[in-house]
């Protein structure tokens, strides 16, 4: 069986341009003891995807030129030689871009799309839902009538991070970008107040938003956005450092905050997060959120491309903030 899957051609000096990615197509090999054979049916684009293609000390090591990009994927077994996934199962992990593959189903986690689409795996319930879920209880702990913001509100993590905080009794201001997006935390999410940050003063909006001060701030984007928080943030509260998009162009060149010194004058806590710390606490989380998707309470939205051969203008869509929602390729 021949099958395509997109890999790195080189590491790029910023955001990779087009000719970064080769999409290329081999024989796909055979099962070993202990492996699936997966039909790979949906691939999750996430921006943590930028720090996999650096050669930058990370969580985890970075994809080499000329292996297969990694992502997540969801699909459906058509081969074991596994005692624990059998044929037509559903399952999720580090499948790579491609559409098919042989992994060890050790790597593999079994899902039930009886319950909810196997998309929704890879968003409002897979890692950028279980991401925004722990973010937000675990290491922001908004308490009742407190005052959160969300940077990147409208994207995959910031809204369901948003809607948690909201859940949790807290007052929470949505920053993102345009009037669409703004519209979309204000009438469908239901947030307090929303911050157009491409079309206001940060500072100045964040001051009408949040008059009494921030006491949880949800950061997904880092820069000028992050240094304006800081100077609005309470005594003793929370950073949650979930990401830094606006630093993802130049890894070389990130720069930290430049007002770091309110951590020390407001004893503030800063602490940056990846799902690799709570993997084992996937199902409460997947708990939580599957009720919220079944009473109709989590609300999250899918941007959805077609095609293998659409990842590398996926990828670009992804950092220049012109996809609504979760970002997903549908492979065929």
């Amino acid at each position: 069986m021949m099958i395509s899957q997109i890999r790195l051609s080189e590491y790029p000096a910023g955001r990779p341009a087009a000719d970064f990615w080769q999409l290329t197509h081999d024989p796909l090999k055979e099962i070993n003891t202990g492996d699936v054979m997966l039909r790979i049916d949906w691939i999750s684009v996430d921006p943590g995807m930028s720090g996999w293609i650096t050669d930058k000390r990370s969580y985890m090591p970075p994809v080499k030129p000329g292996e297969i990009m990694r992502a997540f994927g969801i699909g459906e077994v058509i081969e074991s030689d596994s005692d624990t996934l059998a044929i037509g199962d559903a399952v999720t992990g580090f499948t790579g871009v491609c559409t098919h593959a042989v992994l060890p189903a050790k790597h593999l986690r079994k899902v039930d799309t009886s319950l909810a689409p196997a998309q929704l795996y890879l968003s409002a319930l897979g890692m950028t839902g279980y991401t925004g879920y722990f973010g937000m209880t675990d290491i922001g702990r908004p308490e009742p009538n407190q005052t959160v913001v969300v940077s990147s509100a409208a994207g995959a993590v910031g809204s369901i991070a948003s809607q948690i905080a909201k859940q949790l009794g807290a007052r929470v201001v949505g920053i993102a970008g345009g009037p669409d997006k703004t519209s979309y935390l204000l009438n469908e999410l239901g947030l307090d107040a929303a911050i157009d940050y491409r079309n206001e003063d940060i500072t100045a909006a964040l001051k009408i938003a949040a008059p009494n001060g921030i006491d949880v701030y949800f950061d997904n984007v880092g820069g000028e956005i992050l240094d304006a928080a800081l100077m609005q943030m309470n005594r003793h509260g929370r950073i949650v450092v979930c990401g830094g998009i606006s630093q993802y162009s130049d890894w070389d060149q990130a720069q930290g905050p430049a007002n770091y010194m309110q951590i020390v004058t407001h004893s503030l806590l800063m602490q940056g997060f990846t799902m690799r710390d709570y993997m084992a606490r996937i199902p409460e989380a997947l708990k939580v959120l599957l009720e919220g998707y079944n009473a109709g309470t989590l609300k999250f939205r899918e941007h959805v491309v077609e095609g293998i051969e659409c990842f590398p203008e996926a990828f670009d869509m992804l950092f220049a903030g012109r996809n609504q929602g979760k970002l997903l390729i549908k492979m065929s």
